[in-house]
């Protein structure tokens, strides 16, 4: 595989992973801010919160339903053409999203996060395709750290791109909601004349795709076929509903407590992505090596525990990045180490399918919390995150009383040294 195919595929997870740090914050200050004039000033603030997880939860529930079918798809019509229908999907809901903000049409914003969300496979597909250009181990190794670096500079870009964007201080009239919208767009032509050129298939096998609605349920059901994936599932279920809810809710909890607008959450965005790209890039490795598995997420969900609920108690706005930070500090470190031993804990066959059921559980979790979230943010807007407070400690016991067993303890147990 050629350097710029590499580059290629590194983009393409740059321009995928942009845009949930890009549009959080757009999105909550459309919906919560009545200055905005999305939705009519009079809108009562319940109803903002439960428009906010519609539109947020719409997205993650359709990421979950295509998740499945984009990995087969891939296997099917080659690795370039199913990066070009996600890019493409991409930028169609780029487009029904910007229609939407200049007719103010909280439907049309809706359905272009369910049409970004259904084709948000574009991350799956890269990897699988450096791994396909790989030559032995050690070369796939260093083309997966081509990923994490795409991931890695995307949760930091889409921050910083929204903020700028959409700050009239900085950008003075020409500032707008809409600019961010056009920015991601822009780039995703950019990576689609980027895959044209530069992207060859390596693996020419083709598998022959089947249309099958029950392969969503059939995939999560394979599960009981598996123990040490049952017993693992339990707690990353928790782990994840506890990073879902911290993540989606973030922007909303600052609007809500203390004003906070586009800046403010893409602030927050940033520093999340700043500590998720440190410690996802630079310490699983010394982490995995020095620590058992099972100390790593340990501490990563008794870190949860105290900084959900340090980040609603704290009562100065700016404050609040700390326990943000140290949350996706540690989760940087635990959410990789996992995949591994999710990955570990099946055959060479099973791979694919263990990393597509780890991605569809994170995708409804997200969809289910999004809207649960908005209802609750309803009653007391500390209760998401007293819920993820929750979640982290009921994973935290699960761990303690279900992950004694040999498998796991032998899944989870540091390497030996020599």
């Amino acid at each position: 595989m050629s350097t710029m195919a590499k580059i290629t595929l590194m983009f393409v997870v740059f321009v995928d992973l942009i845009g949930q740090g890009l549009v959080f914050p757009i999105i909550n200050t459309l919906v919560m801010e009545p200055k905005s004039g999305f939705l009519p000033a009079d809108t009562a603030m319940h109803i903002r919160h439960l428009d906010y997880g519609l539109v947020i939860g719409i997205f993650f529930l359709a990421w979950f339903l295509g998740v499945v079918y984009v990995s087969k798809v891939s296997d099917s019509i080659g690795r370039k053409n199913a990066l070009l229908i996600c890019l493409g999907g991409a930028l169609t809901g780029y487009a029904i999203t910007i229609v939407s903000l200049y007719t103010n049409s909280l439907w049309l914003l809706i359905l272009g996060r369910a049409v970004t969300g259904f084709t948000a496979g574009n991350q799956p597909i890269a990897q699988a395709a450096m791994i396909d250009g790989s030559k032995d181990e050690a070369d796939r190794d260093r083309n997966m750290g081509f990923i994490v670096t795409g991931v890695s500079f995307g949760l930091v870009g889409g921050p910083i791109i929204g903020g700028l964007l959409s700050d009239p201080e900085l950008l003075g009239s020409d500032a707008s909601l809409k600019l961010p919208f056009y920015g991601a767009f822009a780039m995703v032509v950019i990576a689609i004349m980027a895959v044209v050129v530069f992207f060859r298939d390596v693996r020419v096998e083709r598998m022959p795709f089947v249309f099958r609605p029950a392969d969503i349920t059939d995939s999560l059901l394979r599960t009981v076929q598996h123990p040490v994936v049952m017993l693992l599932m339990p707690v990353y279920a928790l782990f994840m509903i506890a990073n879902v809810t911290f993540y989606i809710f973030v922007d909303n909890y600052l609007t809500s407590a203390f004003g906070y607008g586009e800046i403010g959450g893409s602030v927050a965005m940033l520093v999340i992505g700043v500590a998720l790209a440190t410690s996802s890039t630079f310490l699983v490795k010394a982490a995995q090596q020095r620590f058992g598995k099972r100390e790593i997420i340990g501490v990563s969900l008794l870190t949860m525990v105290v900084c959900s609920l340090a980040f609603v108690l704290l009562p100065v706005a700016y404050l609040t990045y700390v326990p943000a930070f140290l949350f996706y500090f540690l989760f940087g470190v635990s959410y990789p180490t996992l995949l591994g031993m999710f990955s570990g804990s099946v055959s060479e066959d099973d791979q694919g399918w263990v990393m597509g059921v780890a991605t569809a559980v994170f995708c409804l979790a997200g969809g289910i919390m999004s809207l649960a979230g908005g209802e609750l943010m309803n009653i007391d807007i500390r209760l998401p995150f007293y819920l993820c407070t929750t979640a982290a400690a009921l994973g935290l016991l699960l761990l303690a009383l279900t992950w004694s067993a040999p498998a796991i303890r032998k899944l989870t147990a540091p390497p030996r040294t020599a």
